[in-house]
């Protein structure tokens, strides 16, 4: 048995179910062994990008690993924008990338490249199986590392002759060390924050992780209810529980004047599983810390620790367990009509998005008000581009519906971010993955007009050039089309309605290119 069967085989005994794929040459006996080995199913994405993207969201809806394969140095840079969505999200990921026979390596081959160097700075776990005993073990480590709390980045280097050469027998798979559960927060810490609540006023609780689920929600609903505390999410959140029946929970603004104006009034402010709030960038004569200059950071669960048994523990402290909730109504928008703008397009979505759905939301500036109008929506799960690069909100989508194949899945993209992993459809269309795309095709990056903006420069010629996507437009439903994606293009409120129903009531994947 050979190495590469030694790995699917510890891969599929460590309770890896999936493998997004992009493979070349150096994986071949991977590929080939993977007709010898049941239990691993394999997605195959056109680009490196669109299968990092997809095991982030695979892994965010199932709360396990997948794996990725790649090929050697250039194909893991390929992915490696989305490894570092994956990592701020605090996803498990087990990337496997082959590398070049070890003899080969010294003679600089055209695709030689300092695979552990690439892969460090988006890892939190980067190894070298350098002989075929090696990768059984070295496989089983990867596993575990990936599951530590809060979840991390572990990248398997398997040179081509580690793969092909005998690896003995595969008596039974190697143990996988002891995945280290989250740490229990101490009770200084929870003591310190109770005081907090208990003593002063104004008090931010500001959560992330998963505390963002709904059963810890309820906890901290009951600190609202009880203490008098308020909530708010951090931005960047990888994946939310929310609708009707649930605790709404603000999210923290993007806009740094919007964020100074929304957290002013509050003198403390207690963090779970979050860091404390920062600017995506920083401006000119603007702060990057999104608190007030005299409100006081006190932390009860750090990312790596147990926040929602952290919301229990205080809650109980505070004798708020038998608190009432105020949840979330169902309170939706009216159903608007005419042009698509921001607003119009936010209120279609509110009144069709149907009950457990999964919506991975790439809109960006064109959707910042969605979650004021969806709020109210059946119960579903809101998953965020976590990490600022663009190009993850359709590979999410696909990740996402593999792992739910019964949930309908909408995927919300600002055309330029789309442009970025567009292969996704195709990946969407030979699985038959029951994934709505919207497409704001607003021809432009519009993010960066408001960026311009907030720097305190205007736009020239020259700049509009680099921010207008035009001359020529997109052509989003022949694109899809290509790719065996049917599509639509729509230009009123009525018409987006009609084909979001079209695109949940029929199986498989539908484009809505929204002319806005």
């Amino acid at each position: 048995m050979n190495g590469a069967e030694q790995l699917i085989r510890t891969l599929v005994s460590g309770g890896i179910k999936v493998c997004f794929a992009n493979p070349g040459t150096s994986e071949m006996h991977f590929c080939a062994a993977l007709d010898r080995v049941e239990g691993l199913e394999c997605v195959l994405g056109l680009f490196e990008g669109v299968v990092t993207g997809a095991a982030d969201g695979y892994a965010r809806m199932k709360d396990e690993p997948a794996a990725t394969l790649l090929h050697t140095g250039p194909g893991l840079a390929n992915g490696l924008s989305n490894i570092h969505n994956a990592r701020k999200a605090h996803t498990p990921m087990v990337n496997v990338i082959g590398e070049h026979a070890t003899y080969h390596i010294e003679h600089d081959a055209p695709l030689n490249a300092d695979i552990e160097g690439i892969a460090r700075p988006m890892s939190d776990w980067v190894k070298t199986a350098r002989n075929p005993t090696e990768v059984a073990a070295t496989t089983a480590q990867a596993i575990s590392e990936a599951q530590k709390a809060p979840g991390c980045i572990a990248s398997l280097i398997l040179p081509a002759d580690a793969a092909w050469q005998d690896a003995g027998e595969f008596k039974q798979a190697p143990p996988v060390p002891t995945v280290r559960a989250a740490r229990k927060v101490s009770k200084k810490a929870l003591e310190h924050c109770a005081r907090v609540i208990r003593e002063e006023e104004d008090v931010l609780i500001l959560l992330g992780g998963k505390t963002l689920r709904e059963s810890s929600l309820e906890w901290a609903g009951k600190l609202v209810s009880h203490c008098g505390v308020s909530l708010m999410t951090e931005f960047a959140a990888a994946r939310t529980q929310r609708g009707a029946g649930r605790v709404h929970v603000p999210r923290m603004p993007y806009v740094v004047d919007v964020a100074l104006e929304a957290t002013k009034r509050f003198k403390h402010a207690i963090l779970v599983n979050t860091k404390p709030p920062v600017a995506f960038f920083a401006y000119p004569n603007k702060p990057s810390l999104l608190l007030s200059e005299d409100c006081q950071i006190h932390t009860l669960a750090t990312v790596p620790e147990d926040g929602p048994q952290a919301l229990v523990d205080l809650a109980k402290m505070l004798g708020a367990e038998n608190a009432e909730i105020q949840r979330q109504p169902s309170d939706l928008p009216k159903m608007p009509s005419g042009k698509l703008d921001s607003d119009t397009i936010s209120a279609v979505v509110a009144n069709v998005l149907p009950e457990g759905a999964i919506v991975s939301d790439e809109s960006i500036s064109m959707g910042r008000n969605l979650l004021d109008f969806t709020k109210g929506c059946p119960p579903h799960d809101w998953l965020f581009i976590t990490g600022g690069s663009i190009g993850q909100g359709m590979p999410l989508a696909t990740g996402a519906a593999v792992a739910c194949r019964d949930r309908p899945v909408l995927s919300l993209s600002g055309d330029g971010s789309a442009m970025y992993t567009l292969q996704s459809l195709w990946t969407q269309a030979r699985e038959q993955l029951n994934v709505t795309t919207v497409i704001y095709a607003n021809r432009s990056y519009a993010i960066l007009h408001g960026e311009l903006r907030n720097v305190g420069a205007q736009p020239g010629k020259n700049t509009r050039r680099l921010f207008d996507l035009e001359n020529p437009y997109l052509n989003w439903v022949e694109m899809a089309a290509g790719m065996g994606v049917e599509g639509v293009r729509v230009e009123t409120a009525e018409e987006l309605q009609q084909a979001m129903n079209h695109g949940f009531s029929t199986p498989g994947p539908y484009l809505i290119e929204a002319i806005c």
